[in-house]
């Protein structure tokens, strides 16, 4: 996936100036595509020149004009292009793998702080995750609203997937406080 789809689907789903489209990718597809402001403008910016994107000025009357952002025909046909083509599953790629391995040639408790961060860290999702369950999609859903449920159960069985993987990997290092560390054969 590349960022200007993201940013088309945000758009599609509310046009917006720059810093309120960089503000909503935070609050929503920002949980599972990360991109900084700077790469947002620079990536409206070259939708723009593509035609993918359409901007008006808006005069503000108490702050500066404001460009204001919606998806285009030929955006709409981009979106449709590469919703149409297939993707393959994203690889894992994370160090906390690769230190859990090494902790077999060193102490394993010394990565127990950085366990307990990232459990912390991913609490505190399933927490935002399940606040967002609970404010935005009771009742009967729309099309819109039910794909969006789709993609945040999808986030909501990953936060608890990690808090349970966690749990174990801790209980799997306090196992091994009793034991040296292993040795390199010679």
């Amino acid at each position: 996936m590349s960022l200007d789809h993201a940013l088309l689907v945000s758009l599609l789903e509310k046009p917006s100036s720059g810093y309120e489209l960089a503000r909503r990718f935070d609050r929503s597809i920002g949980y599972f595509w990360h991109a900084t402001h700077q790469q947002i403008y620079k990536v409206l910016a070259r939708m723009e020149e593509a035609g993918w994107v359409a901007a008006r000025v808006e005069a503000g009357e108490s702050a500066p004009d404001r460009k204001l952002f919606s998806v285009s025909a030929s955006g709409r046909a981009e979106l449709g292009r590469w919703l149409a083509e297939p993707s393959d599953p994203e690889g894992v790629r994370d160090a906390l793998m690769v230190k859990l391995r090494a902790a077999a040639f060193d102490d394993p408790a010394r990565l127990l702080p950085e366990l307990e961060h990232h459990r912390a860290t991913h609490a505190n999702r399933l927490t935002a995750y399940r606040v967002i369950e609970s404010r935005d999609f009771a009742g009967v859903l729309d099309r819109q609203r039910a794909l969006q449920y789709q993609v945040l159960k999808s986030g909501i069985r990953f936060e608890q997937g990690w808090l349970e993987w966690c749990g174990e990997a801790i209980k799997l290092l306090h196992s091994f406080e009793q034991e040296p560390p292993r040795r390199e054969k010679k």
